[in-house]
């Protein structure tokens, strides 16, 4: 069932089915908003507290007047010789990371009944942390999965890559509206090649509604949690959460259209909490996305996201 809200005003929401490049690029504003050189020593925990690693960390972050309380080691003399008055350095924590986004472009993910397809959302909130990442001197992958080979981008740092990231992101979603309509292709397979591009203790995100996830898929994915760091956004569409039991018509990319008969959904989205808890006990933490909802909600969720990779 593919179809966007009624026209709206805000550019986020103007493309619902079809994935823009350049919405993408313009979400990096969005991304870095209320983000202060402090808060790039916070260390997430799952749950909603957030706390400060401990030591003063490595890299030079600012000079400010000395107020009672500071280290006298951290004293800048060059700051302090050229005004008369004591300085200090201060330092926030050096974050050498590498982190591989995984977005699920397979045929099951392009359904949308409010605001986008769940493809396009999964886009949107990867396209959000991989911002965050390179904005704090992180390297970013990609890899999308899809119906034919997948696409890939192994992990950079700056905007030049989240420029490539974000245009090779909206032509492969191009591209899978295009294809012919067909079972969605396991993602084990996807996983290894994830494991090739990250390094040990590298991270990968995955965006996905992990329908047919395939065979082996579990077992590539518990082999794959003890060399790398594991985090899934959950993409969960209002109609699988809320749908009442009925008749439905719906659309396809191709113009095909058609009615469905659909059961009630299970109350308080039963279904995706109960997959990330299993994640959870597997120990790969996630968050669930929903659709309806959009970058402006999602930009919080991947600054929690981002201060626990």
């Amino acid at each position: 069932m593919s179809g966007s809200a009624a026209p709206t005003t805000d550019p986020y929401q103007a493309s619902g089915i079809h994935l823009s490049g350049e919405t993408l690029m313009g979400l990096r504003h969005l991304a870095r908003r209320g983000v202060s050189p402090a808060s790039r020593t916070l260390a997430g925990l799952p749950g909603g507290i957030v706390t400060k690693k401990r030591g003063r960390g490595s890299e030079p972050d600012d000079v400010r007047l000395w107020s009672e309380g500071d280290d006298m080691r951290f004293i800048d003399r060059n700051a302090t010789a050229r005004t008369g008055e004591l300085h200090v350095r201060t330092h926030h924590d050096e974050r050498d990371r590498t982190v591989v986004l995984l977005v699920d472009f397979r045929p099951s993910m392009l359904f949308g009944t409010r605001r986008a397809l769940r493809s396009v959302a999964a886009a949107e909130a990867l396209a959000l942390l991989g911002w965050r990442v390179v904005g704090d001197g992180g390297r970013v992958g990609l890899i999308v999965a899809g119906t034919g080979e997948p696409v890939v981008i192994r992990p950079s740092g700056g905007e030049r890559v989240m420029t490539a990231v974000t245009g090779a992101m909206a032509q492969a979603h191009a591209v899978a509206l295009a294809a012919s309509a067909t079972d969605d292709p396991p993602l084990g397979p996807i996983l290894n090649l994830a494991r090739s591009l990250l390094p040990s203790g590298g991270h990968l995100v995955m965006a996905t509604a992990l329908d047919a996830p395939g065979a082996d898929f579990d077992n590539v994915l518990t082999v794959l949690a003890e060399r790398l760091s594991i985090r899934l956004l959950l993409v969960s569409d209002a109609f699988e959460r809320m749908r009442a039991p009925g008749f439905y018509p719906y659309a396809m990319p191709d113009g095909q259209r058609g009615t469905i008969e659909a059961e009630r959904a299970e109350p308080g989205s039963k279904a995706a909490d109960d997959r990330l808890a299993e994640m959870h006990h597997r120990g790969i933490e996630g968050l669930r996305i929903d659709v309806e909802t959009g970058p402006e909600a999602y930009a919080p969720l991947m600054e929690r996201l981002d201060a626990m990779l």
